[in-house]
């Protein structure tokens, strides 16, 4: 790959992400602090990505791949979203909120997809050379999250006019990547229902279900976590928080070697259990003596993610094999940020509301929550999924 290509690549990537850290992880605190918004009115705000991802794949496979370049209508999508991103901050009614954020998550998921094809196409050794590219959008989530410490934009309307900002920057720099012509007609379905024969196997459906039902305690943080630090006390608790997807490169490192040692039950049922330690740090855990158990709580977030939402596409692939595999991979993101986020924010929003007393969140009681919904899983995993030893082999 050429150098200039490389960095027009790596640019991409960077700002794909940094727009969605800089508005997605302070968007809960937004709300409640611009719009008096409810646990429920900030779970649906959080659900519009949920929704955007299950239908964004019939976007791409019925209409962008047949098409159109994929880096023009990328183009196109990140400029209407940088407006949509302005416009959402001049809103006071929380319906109308919701349903700008809905419309800019349409928008945006499709990017994502379109992103990694630009990428792709480039690429001559994908397995070696995609991890470089797709690492510049960590740095860009991370970068966000710096600017709006350093910035001290946390609570203001400033996070979604940076985000804004760097959609049009994308939406313009995106007419100038390499070419990356239509697809034509596929004969691959839309969320990957191919992908259902796996369902044949128990083990893989007990793992699906399993993968539906963590995303529960996954909502909680991305829909509460920053309100919940920004209430108790934390400075720049969105700077802080970046810590967790630090600690997601780190960890990535290990899934290769873990897998291939331990097997992949141990692996789901660690990154399962550190769901359930994350939360209750957080119930427990409060600005003074026992701050630790914050930054414990936000470190964790590399192992609940890695050790199960990696390690679940690669139990996947293996599952599936090559000739499904792009199927399998589609139907495992409909069912978890899509089905599973979609659930999740929505019992989020109502579990945060119910633990509201005259307007205080009792957080310990809030967290306690998924807490238990993790300890559930884990028991349901340990007792009914049974991994074949060839997998960890």
């Amino acid at each position: 790959m050429k150098p200039v290509v490389f960095s027009k690549l790596s640019l991409m990537m960077l700002l794909q992400y940094f727009i969605w850290g800089a508005w997605y992880v302070t968007m809960g605190t937004y709300m409640s602090v611009f719009l008096k918004s409810s646990g429920v009115q900030i779970g649906a705000a959080y659900s519009a990505l949920a929704i955007a991802t299950m239908i964004s794949p019939f976007f791409i496979g019925m209409v962008a791949d047949r098409y159109f370049a994929a880096q023009r209508i990328m183009g196109v999508l990140h400029i209407l979203g940088g407006a949509l991103l302005y416009f959402a901050t001049q809103i006071t009614d929380n319906t109308f909120f919701y349903w700008i954020i809905v419309f800019y998550s349409l928008l945006y998921m499709p990017t994502i997809a379109l992103s990694n094809s630009v990428a792709f196409q480039q690429m001559t050794d994908p397995g070696k050379q995609f991890p470089w590219i797709r690492v510049f959008g960590t740095i860009g989530w991370i970068i966000s999250g710096l600017m709006i410490g350093a910035l001290a934009i946390e609570k203001t309307p400033s996070t979604f006019y940076m985000a804004a900002i760097a959609s049009l920057a994308l939406g313009v720099i995106s007419f100038t990547l390499p070419n990356t012509p239509p697809k034509g007609k596929s004969t691959d379905s839309a969320i990957g229902a191919e992908a259902f024969v796996l369902f044949k196997d128990k083990s893989y459906l007990i793992f699906f279900v399993a993968a539906i039902l963590v995303c529960i305690p996954l909502s909680f943080y991305y829909g509460f976590a920053n309100l919940f630090l920004n209430e108790i006390g934390m400075e720049n608790a969105a700077s802080k928080m970046i810590m967790g997807q630090i600690s997601e490169a780190i960890f990535i490192l290990a899934i290769p070697f873990l897998f291939n040692s331990i097997g992949v039950k141990k692996i789901l049922m660690i990154g399962i259990l550190a769901w359930i330690l994350r939360y209750v740090c957080f119930a427990f855990g409060n600005v003074d003596a026992n701050l630790w158990m914050l930054y414990a709580g936000i470190v964790l977030h590399g192992v609940c993610y890695d050790f199960f939402f990696v390690t679940g596409y690669m139990y996947t692939e293996k599952k599936a094999g090559e000739k499904i595999k792009n199927a399998a991979q589609g139907l495992f993101t409909f069912a978890t940020y899509g089905l599973g986020m979609f659930i999740g924010t929505w019992f989020s929003g109502f579990t945060t509301d119910h633990y509201t007393l005259d307007g205080k969140h009792l957080w310990d009681n809030i967290w306690l929550v998924p807490a238990y919904i993790a300890i559930a899983v884990l028991f349901y995993f340990i007792i009914f999924f049974k991994e074949k030893t060839e997998l960890s082999k």
